[in-house]
């Protein structure tokens, strides 16, 4: 099942303890490179009704962008993101 999520945040209302992010930080750029509403439309009509409920394709494409890039492990990837707010943002 695929429930659509509620409308990201932006840059300007993601704070993280230390401070604003900087607009000029790589993976801020590539999130912004990115058709998210287009890509959330195309993975949406994947899903039945049933079952649990799906990931958001922010979190799913996401995800799979920041192991590709750092040519990480499942598990390293999760460390990554929980330790830095640019992949959490990404």
């Amino acid at each position: 099942m695929y429930k659509k999520t509620e409308e990201q945040l932006t840059l300007d209302q993601f704070i993280c303890p230390f401070g604003k992010l900087d607009k000029e930080n790589r993976w801020v750029q590539l999130s912004n490179s990115i058709p998210w509403r287009e890509a959330e439309e195309i993975y949406s009509k994947k899903f039945v009704n049933n079952g649990n409920r799906a990931k958001s394709i922010r979190i799913a494409l996401g995800s799979l962008i920041i192991k590709q890039i750092l040519n990480c492990s499942d598990e390293e990837t999760v460390n990554q993101v929980k330790e830095n707010p640019y992949l959490q943002f990404l």
